[in-house]
């Protein structure tokens, strides 16, 4: 990621399009939700992973993208637990507590369309090598059937699912992905700021919360959910 992209995610400059603009002007302003009390979210979940029982129980706290070098450290922390270390993949706990830049991966490509996340990242499409207006990290290149683990799996293997480091990959082998509402809202009132847009943050936020991708769980706040796994869940802590 370029200096120009963690000055920006530091200084909480985020972008959007300034097109964008025209289309909630109609839209009264809603009730400010900067602080999500319990009512407001799914709470239950969360006190679900506190309560997970397992052998490892791992958090890894990822605030950057890096070209998915993140993504890449829970990949192998799930080969060598299991291969290197012997730990049966059923006593494997791991989380993804996604803030700072990498909350935008909770997020799925109409977002990365509409607000035109991989030019402001300057992430680009591998494909066409023009800024990305789809999720680059969310799916994986495997089939469902190529996906398939089995004992015969060869984990050396580049092509194997194994080595598969992107969230949808590392989901079916039961990585949980956390996603913070308070980076959020301060995201998209940066977004408005950024480019002067008559819309209310609220009607962002939700049209944001609309799209978070399949089975990640948004919390109210990821400083706080990350001390809460800590203290209470015992899961170790990693910053990826």
């Amino acid at each position: 990621m370029s200096d120009l992209t963690r000055r920006g995610f530091a200084s909480k400059a985020f972008a959007g399009i300034a097109a964008f603009g025209l289309v909630s002007r109609l839209i009264p302003p809603t009730e400010a939700q900067l602080v999500w009390t319990t009512a407001k979210w799914n709470l239950a979940s969360f006190e679900g992973l506190l309560r997970e029982k397992a052998r490892v129980k791992q958090l890894f706290d990822i605030t950057q993208i890096d070209n998915g070098a993140s993504l890449a450290k829970v990949k192998n922390s799930l080969n060598g637990l299991h291969y290197g270390f012997g730990v049966p993949m059923d006593q494997i706990k791991l989380i993804c507590g996604m803030h700072g830049p990498a909350n935008l991966l909770n997020y799925d490509d109409y977002i990365w369309d509409k607000y035109k996340i991989g030019a402001w990242l300057e992430i680009n499409d591998p494909g066409s090598g023009q800024p990305a207006v789809r999720n680059p990290y969310y799916f994986s290149e495997l089939t469902s059937d190529a996906a398939h683990i089995t004992a015969a799996t060869d984990p050396n293997a580049e092509g194997s699912p194994l080595q598969d480091a992107r969230m949808q990959g590392l989901k079916r082998r039961g990585v949980r992905f956390l996603s913070c509402h308070t980076a959020l809202e301060e995201q998209v009132r940066q977004l408005i700021k950024h480019y002067d847009l008559s819309e209310d943050p609220e009607t962002i936020v939700r049209d944001m919360l609309a799209h978070t991708v399949r089975d990640v769980l948004v919390v109210a706040s990821m400083e706080s959910a990350i001390a809460l796994l800590q203290c209470e869940g015992r899961y170790s802590y990693v910053m990826a």
